[in-house]
């Protein structure tokens, strides 16, 4: 396998006899998805770097997430994963830039989610949002910091940590709290960014205004018990993201 021509490649921040855990750059695939072979993935990647055929994603990052993901290197140890994920005894938590300032330090939001079905009013089939009778959903959320960009105004910086692990669950909590996220084509400011991104129609002042080409979502730390000991990995947040928010002054 070639690897794929790329500003910034997987990179093993950790190595444990039985997993590593991995820097998962954005708008890399966490393994080949069914019809997108022209976008690179970490599983592959890893698998021809490091030459072990046994390696396997516990959990998945979206495309667009970067940060720590974790690989098992073997059967046993991928069965001992599937039991922390299975009973939440793994803790994953999530950097994220929204725009403006939330009037909370902390703040978990316990609302379901499922599909919100094509309408008037929304014309992406996969958007998530808060309906009655649907999956549990719980997300804490505590702010780490609030800055004044020059260009893009308010912006905040959150931990997310997610409880359950519904689809777009972070994303979609946030919209529910009228938090954007950075980048974000489905629940950002613009409604009409995903349609036109998937048609190829983006304007360069939606793009503009998106400020980031990918979700602003960086998985930053896992937290788990391995073989006797307490697990805690941090990898510190994109390149991109830290761009931003550097650009940033901070209040007072």
């Amino acid at each position: 396998m070639t690897a794929p021509a790329s500003p910034s490649l997987p990179r093993v921040v950790l190595e444990h006899p039985d997993f590593y855990v991995v820097n998962k750059p954005p708008m890399w695939l966490t393994h080949q998805g069914r019809g997108r072979v022209d976008v690179p993935n970490v599983l592959d990647y890893l698998k021809w770097e490091l030459g072990e055929p046994e390696l396997a994603p516990p959990h998945r990052l979206d495309r667009e997430t970067s940060g720590a993901q974790l690989f098992s290197r073997d059967a046993d140890a991928a069965r001992d994963f599937f039991t922390l994920f299975k009973e939440r005894l793994l803790t994953k938590t999530y950097l994220t830039l929204v725009h403006g300032h939330p009037g909370w330090q902390t703040q978990t939001v316990n609302a379901p989610l499922d599909f919100l079905g094509l309408s008037e009013s929304n014309a992406v089939i996969i958007r998530q949002g808060v309906v009655a009778g649907g999956k549990e959903a719980l997300t804490r959320f505590e702010v780490l910091g609030q800055r004044v960009h020059p260009q893009h105004g308010a912006l905040s910086l959150l931990a997310a940590l997610p409880q359950s692990g519904r689809l777009h669950q972070i994303r979609a909590h946030l919209s529910e709290l009228g938090l954007p996220m950075l980048g974000d084509k489905i629940y950002g400011r613009d409604p009409a960014a995903f349609v036109a991104f998937m048609d190829g129609t983006l304007s360069p002042q939606q793009q503009a205004e998106l400020i980031l080409p990918r979700q602003a979502l960086h998985a930053w730390r896992l937290e788990f018990g391995w073989a006797g000991a307490r697990m805690r990995v941090e990898v510190p947040m994109a390149a991109d993201m830290a761009g931003v928010w550097g650009e940033a002054e901070k209040e007072g």
